[in-house]
C-alpha cells in the first residue's frame, strides 16, 4: 500500500476519512492520539458502524513516523475510505453473517436454544483468531497521522 503523502491528501481527500485529534502520549514507537468529537461523522454513512461520533475519549495508536511531534500537538488521523469499509466488514459485518449461518445451519440439526447457543459461541474462536492475527491488520490498515495546517 501507498504511504500517505501530505500532498496527496491534500489535491485528494475525497478519497480519505479524517480525524482531528490530539497527541496525548509518545513513546519510542508509537504515537497515542486523542480523537475529538468531529462534525464530519454527520454526514458518514458509517457513522452507526464506526463508534467515534459516539464519544469524544476515543484514543488511536499509530506508529511513530520519522516527524517530529510534540506531546498535546494538534494532529489529523487520516485513513483511506476503501480501508474504513474493509474494517467496518471485519468488526460488524462478517461476524454478523457468521453468527447467522451456524444459526441456520444448528437449528437444522439442533434444538433452538442449544442453535441459539452455539451460534454466539462461535463468535469466541473468532475475536481470538482476529486478536491473534492483529500485526497482520495493523499492517494492512495503515493510519496515517498528519499536522494540523492552522
Amino acid at each position: 500500500m501507498k504511504r500517505l503523502d501530505e500532498n496527496n491528501y491534500i489535491t485528494v481527500n475525497k478519497n480519505f476519512v479524517q480525524h482531528s485529534g490530539v497527541i496525548s502520549k509518545i513513546t519510542d514507537g508509537r504515537i497515542t492520539v486523542s480523537l475529538n468529537g468531529n462534525i464530519n461523522c454527520a454526514a458518514c454513512n458509517a457513522k452507526a458502524a464506526c463508534g467515534i461520533s459516539e464519544s469524544n475519549s476515543k484514543e488511536i495508536t499509530i506508529e511513530n513516523t520519522n516527524r517530529s511531534f510534540k506531546l498535546n500537538e494538534g494532529v489529523a488521523v487520516v485513513l483511506q475510505k476503501e480501508l474504513g469499509l474493509k474494517a467496518v466488514f471485519w468488526a460488524y459485518i462478517f461476524p454478523f453473517i457468521l453468527v447467522f449461518a451456524v444459526l441456520l445451519i444448528a437449528s437444522n440439526f439442533l434444538k433452538e436454544w442449544i442453535a441459539g447457543l452455539l451460534s454466539l459461541f462461535v463468535l469466541i474462536p473468532y475475536y481470538v483468531m482476529l486478536y491473534f492475527f492483529n500485526s497482520s491488520f495493523e499492517r494492512v490498515f495503515k493510519i496515517s497521522i498528519l499536522k494540523n495546517m492552522e
